[in-house]
């Protein structure tokens, strides 16, 4: 792992024992639902992350071995710049290309191709939703200031193979908004996860897998419980998806 300089304004966050991780202090951090989308990955040759902020969900499937090659598309300056520092802070340059860039402009040809794998976990809420954060950066990351959920499903089908699967992790209640995108962009939702903070919450998350001109057909997994009632203790299902990177045992 190389030594790297942290500005003021930024912070080192040890992610596990393969990564590490440049943060803002004030900014978007590493949270439960990037390292979900991660663990949702199975095992492809080439892929993007659509809005890769600090770039935590392509180092995952890289250091996990998911994914052989990732690109990581971000419109920020400010976080691609450093998820290009948390590739070099981790070895990992030579297997990741980082591109700043608005993600509804993104042809197969900024990836050489078209790819196997899509990953995303983008805005959450629309561009008017919610009280506005203080900061811009953290706005833009959150909302949908610069594509909906339509347009990063039309790019993760823009650059997917047939065949090709998109993974993205959403809000439980934009479930429907996330499956008219997906089938309005030629992507078939084949599994779904989905996610509740504890037995007496509703579901805060949902994970989905979609697949590129597949036909209709979608495997539901036994809800993911992240905290036993009463405690902030993880369940042995979350303590699970921790310790393999993976939500397999879910569908079992």
């Amino acid at each position: 792992m190389k030594n790297i300089e942290l500005l003021p304004d930024e912070r080192l966050d040890y992610i596990n024992e393969d990564l590490s991780l440049i943060q803002l202090k004030s900014g978007l951090t590493f949270g439960t639902d990037a390292y979900l989308l991660s663990a949702f990955v199975k095992k492809g040759s080439k892929g993007i992350d659509l809005g890769g902020g600090t770039g935590v969900a392509s180092l995952l499937c890289l250091t996990k071995n998911k994914i052989d090659y990732m690109y990581a598309a971000e419109i920020q300056p400010r976080f691609a710049h450093i998820s290009k520092r948390n590739a070099l802070l981790n070895n990992l340059s030579h297997r990741m290309t980082v591109i700043e860039g608005d993600i509804r402009n993104l042809t197969e040809k900024d990836t050489g191709g078209c790819v196997d794998t899509v990953i995303s976990n983008p805005p959450y809420m629309t561009a008017g939703g919610g009280a506005g954060n203080l900061s811009p950066e953290m706005n833009a990351a959150r909302r949908e200031i610069n594509g909906t959920i339509s347009d990063f499903c039309a790019a993760a089908s823009r650059l997917l193979k047939y065949g090709g699967l998109f993974y993205t992790v959403y809000r439980a209640d934009r479930l429907c908004d996330l499956f008219f995108s997906l089938r309005s962009n030629g992507l078939e939702p084949k599994k779904l996860v989905t996610v509740y903070p504890d037995t007496e919450s509703a579901p805060c998350l949902v994970l989905c897998e979609s697949k590129k001109g597949a036909n209709p057909s979608l495997i539901h997994s036994r809800p993911l419980i992240i905290y036993k009632s009463g405690t902030r203790d993880y369940t042995e299902d979350m303590q699970k998806v921790y310790d393999t990177c993976s939500l397999s045992h879910l569908f079992k």
